[in-house]
């Protein structure tokens, strides 16, 4: 059959190819159009590499000295405090301001910010209560993340939901809620960090970010818990094959989840929105082990496949053990249980991964024909130093604060005459660690002075052993070796060679509450007693 033309015929079988071919060409170009708008998406968020620190374990983590330039670093865990639901506390023990007290968490972080690196906040964590969990308030729940993003001058915030949080539905629900109403308040970027297996996501996990997203959350991306897989990981398969099995199950459940909500994510943009955490060195399950191995390849599959991101638990771990730790198959909160270079993980793990603009190297300026200027001297300010200005004569021991040039620094062991800011010799370490810059606004610590009685007032004419306390100036004074008419008057101003010690603050603020204490014991006796007489009395009355 054939269709009648003025001249000429065509055949049906013809049109037909036609029509085919056109369809090749549209469908190839819509292909080709959809690949390029996916790899302009994947482009438009750079893949990351930030470690996390436990903020509160002790010894206290020189975050500022491990970060390199554009890297971040994940500070954990933001909870509920334990007293007040919607107040955020890290880990349940301190507030931001205690923190920046207790073990200068401000102070660590500018140092992070002046090394060019970020920092990013992390609620949640397998202990305590995560703010929507335990805050009913969803506005307060939002206002809580803002003031701490605003605190740390942060642009990214971690959600680390697992454990109670994970099952938590209704808090979900308020977490979702708060943090959609925190992007419509300031621009941030959010990620969610749920347990994974090898089949990707639990139920649980799942609806998390369903939960997210119905809320109209606009998630950076998803990271995957890839540690502690127990029965999941086939027998002989690595750490790292696990986790790779992990994060291609979890892509397909991304990309259904999208889909539901109708956004249709290419494969690369699916890439760019999952992360993965492994647990380095010995995990939480006996045999399972993520080596060094694992992080290379690891690594690997990162940069093969454009995953958006890359942390590990924890830069608290990134060391060897060694000999005095006898047992590498119990986890530490020090060390991984593995042999290895000290933070080799992260170095591994980081290798090759962009870090965004913020790491490109600065162009080299132009010559200039005029001399470089002399280095103008730096002036500490007592008024506006948080810490004592370092003294040349003075001696230091471990734990010992001091400021020098506009920073702080902290005694690593006993020290005397040597700059915080000098360069160490050849192969030997500085006896001063540098803690961050001098902040705006910072002022000296009070004093905390001990009441009079609780030791006996100084006197010239007194013989005084090592061990021996005295009050001087309100200051608590403890005696070196055996002296007598030395003024404790050099100690206050830092003399080494003086016969006594200044307590520091947490001492006497220890001694006076233990003082306290026990003036409160005999007086709980005495009406322990009077308590008990009437009843005696009414008992032989009967």
């Amino acid at each position: 059959m054939a269709i009648q033309f003025q001249g000429r015929r065509l055949s049906v079988f013809r049109l037909l190819i036609v029509l085919l071919v056109i369809a090749g060409l549209v469908a190839g170009s819509l292909a080709l159009w959809f690949r390029a708008k996916d790899r302009a998406a994947a482009a438009g968020s750079d893949q990351w590499f930030g470690a996390y620190v436990d903020s509160t374990s002790t010894p206290f983590y020189d975050i500022g000295g491990a970060v390199a330039q554009g890297e971040r670093v994940v500070l954990g865990f933001i909870v509920a405090d334990p007293d007040e639901a919607c107040a955020p506390s890290w880990g349940g023990f301190y507030s931001m301001d205690e923190a920046a007290d207790t073990f200068d968490l401000d102070r660590k972080v500018a140092r992070v910010k002046d090394s060019g690196g970020e920092v990013v906040i992390s609620t949640g964590g397998l202990l305590n209560d995560e703010l929507a969990s335990a805050c009913q308030d969803e506005g307060k729940i939002t206002s809580a993340y803002k003031s701490l993003l605003e605190r740390y001058e942060s642009t990214t915030l971690d959600l680390d939901i697992e454990a109670d949080d994970l099952t938590n539905v209704a808090g979900g629900k308020r977490r979702a809620a708060a943090v959609a109403q925190l992007q419509q308040q300031i621009q941030v970027e959010v990620w969610l960090t749920l347990p994974a297996a090898t089949f990707g996501l639990a139920p649980e996990g799942l609806a998390e970010v369903n939960r997210m997203l119905d809320a109209g959350v606009d998630l950076a991306g998803v990271n995957l818990m890839t540690m502690n897989f127990g029965q999941t990981r086939q027998e002989g398969d690595s750490m790292a094959q696990a986790s790779i099995q992990a994060a291609e199950s979890a892509r397909g459940q991304l990309s259904a989840a999208y889909r539901e909500h109708g956004q249709q994510l290419g494969e690369q943009s699916l890439w760019r929105k999952i992360g993965v955490t492994p647990m380095i060195g010995q995990n939480d399950l006996l045999g399972e082990v993520f080596d060094l191995q694992d992080a290379k390849d690891l690594n690997d599959f990162v940069k093969e496949k454009g995953l958006g991101r890359v942390s590990f638990w924890s830069a608290n771990r990134d060391y060897s053990c060694g000999d005095n730790f006898p047992d590498p198959t119990r986890v530490s909160n020090n060390c991984s249980g593995v042999t290895q270079e000290d933070r080799q993980f992260a170095k591994l793990l980081s290798d090759g991964l962009g870090h965004g603009a913020d790491s490109a190297p600065a162009p080299e300026a132009a010559p200039s024909p005029e001399p470089a200027p002399v280095e103008t001297a730096i002036t500490d300010d007592p008024a506006t130093s948080p810490y004592p200005i370092w003294n040349e004569s003075a001696a230091y021991v471990e734990g010992d604060r001091t400021v020098w040039r506009k920073n702080v620094y902290e005694a690593k062991w006993w020290t005397q005459g040597t700059a915080p800011d000098a360069p160490a010799a050849e192969g030997q370490p500085s006896p001063w660690q540098l803690v961050g810059p001098v902040l705006p606004g910072d002022k000296p610590a009070p004093v905390v002075t001990a009441p009079k009685g609780l030791y006996p007032g100084w006197a010239a004419d007194a013989v005084y052993t090592k061990g021996d306390r005295v009050l001087f100036e309100g200051r608590v004074m403890q005696a070196k070796w055996w002296n007598s008419a030395q003024s404790p008057q050099a100690a206050l101003e830092g003399a080494a060679e003086s016969p006594w010690d200044v307590l520091d603050n947490a001492t006497v603020q220890k001694l006076i509450q233990e003082q306290g204490t026990k003036e409160q014991e005999p007086k709980k006796q005495e009406k322990g007693q009077e308590s008990a007489t009437p009843s005696a009395s009414a008992s032989a009355s009967k």
